[in-house]
């Protein structure tokens, strides 16, 4: 069956980030907690948690019931015109822990469409106030989706550059640290006039490297872009829900967003959606008896009651005192496991941000194109591991209900991989 499934694979799909001349895709039956099953029978710790969206496990129990209860009721209602008990539930819940500037929620599809949500809603704001700004401010290394909205803010380069003529203008300036935030500021007072947004990940940049940068800095940048009347859009996509040990990166910061972006874990990785919140300043610059300072964006499985039902089953779990328990243990754990890492000789530039332990594979150059990624993604797999490394940095992101033996069985595989190949 694992051959066969993967020849008509190779027939009919083609899979992202993926050069599919050079690539296989490991057929998988089925998942239970944190355990991957092939179709040959292997079974493999998922400790990315499958492209960082499964919080609670595969095949949570008490998710899919919530989800089956919800197909029976309400499958889907187009939300121009309707609204339904889901996500106005969902909406209240998540409002009453995001800062308590947060007022409203835009619903749609994925990490990239809530950004690009989030980018327009800037833009058309300063336009309804009779401005032109037509800059957007981000950090260099930058991720936050593959549309070209989301594209034109993240860090320009090879998987860009046949896009590159087409994106739209933007400041890149660096991650804040105590030595550069004066040279940031004095870039921001350059073009601070028609800067319409300053977008950012706070504390971990996720798909640019798993880069890491101080809340007390941010703190301080998002503060004078206040100062200056630029709006923040804080791009929690990644980050979100307890992945930086507390659940929300927003609860480590002395600033509050405008506007906020979350996905991936939001559903407890079971389907996809997308939210954007707003504060109640932003979104009343569309409300108004003129239909055309409206915001003009949808799509067709906007604010899905289904999806409603996974992220309000997710939220069950994540606010559950045994989730928030994990997540610490998560935590104590990877931080004992980086004094082993400090012996390997392979190891480098290791850093922690609460669920998220990262270092680099000491070969050259550190950069996404390495091709020490295709050999450890391998080795870890022999060793019954994912963990998909972003060229030379390899990353633990575990769903939080993995057990202290499977996080050592990871730990293992690491250590053995190094040691095997240095």
């Amino acid at each position: 069956m694992f051959d066969e499934l993967i020849a008509r694979d190779r027939a009919v799909n083609w899979h992202p980030y993926s050069q599919m001349k050079t690539s296989q895709h490991i057929p998988i039956l089925s998942g239970k907690g944190v355990q991957l099953y092939d179709a040959d029978g292997n079974s493999y710790i998922d400790a990315v948690s499958s492209w960082w969206v499964t919080l609670h496990g595969h095949a949570h129990p008490y998710i899919a019931q919530k989800v089956f209860e919800q197909l029976q009721r309400l499958e889907q209602v187009i939300f121009a015109g309707f609204t339904h008990q889901p996500a106005i539930e969902l909406s209240e819940r998540l409002l009453a822990l995001l800062p308590v500037n947060q007022q409203k929620i835009f619903y749609s599809d994925n990490g990239s469409t809530a950004v690009e949500v989030a980018l327009k809603m800037c833009i058309q704001y300063a336009y309804q106030h009779g401005r032109k700004k037509n800059k957007i401010l981000a950090f260099k290394n930058g991720y936050h989706g593959d549309t070209f909205g989301a594209m034109s803010v993240s860090e320009r380069g090879l998987w860009t550059a046949p896009f590159q003529d087409l994106l739209f203008e933007v400041i890149f300036i660096d991650a804040p640290h105590s030595s550069n935030l004066r040279e940031i500021f004095q870039t921001i007072d350059q073009h601070a006039d028609d800067i319409a947004c300053f977008i950012y990940e706070p504390l971990v940049q996720g798909a640019g490297g798993m880069l890491m940068h101080q809340a007390a800095d941010l703190s301080a940048l998002m503060a004078y872009c206040k100062s200056k009347g630029i709006l923040l859009i804080q791009d929690e996509v990644f980050v979100g829900f307890g992945r930086t040990g507390t659940l929300f990166a927003a609860n480590q910061l002395a600033e509050s967003p405008d506007i906020m972006c979350f996905s991936k874990g939001l559903t407890g990785g079971t389907m996809p959606m997308g939210i954007t919140s707003c504060t109640e300043e932003l979104y009343q610059a569309f409300y108004s008896d003129e239909k055309m300072k409206a915001f003009f964006h949808g799509h067709s499985f906007t604010a899905s009651p289904i999806a409603c039902a996974a992220s309000l089953a997710s939220l069950d779990l994540l606010l559950q005192q045994d989730t928030l328990d994990a997540i610490q243990r998560i935590i104590r754990s990877h931080n004992d496991f980086t004094k082993e890492l400090n012996t390997l000789d392979v190891v480098q530039n290791i850093r922690q941000c609460g669920t998220i332990l990262a270092f680099d594979w000491k070969i050259g150059e550190t950069s996404y194109f390495n091709k020490i990624q295709e050999q450890l993604y391998a080795a870890f797999l022999a060793e019954g591991v994912i963990l998909r490394p972003l060229g030379n940095t390899v990353y633990i992101l575990p769903p939080y209900c993995i057990s202290d033996q499977e996080l050592q069985e990871v730990y293992q595989a690491i250590k053995k991989v190094a040691n095997s190949m240095y």
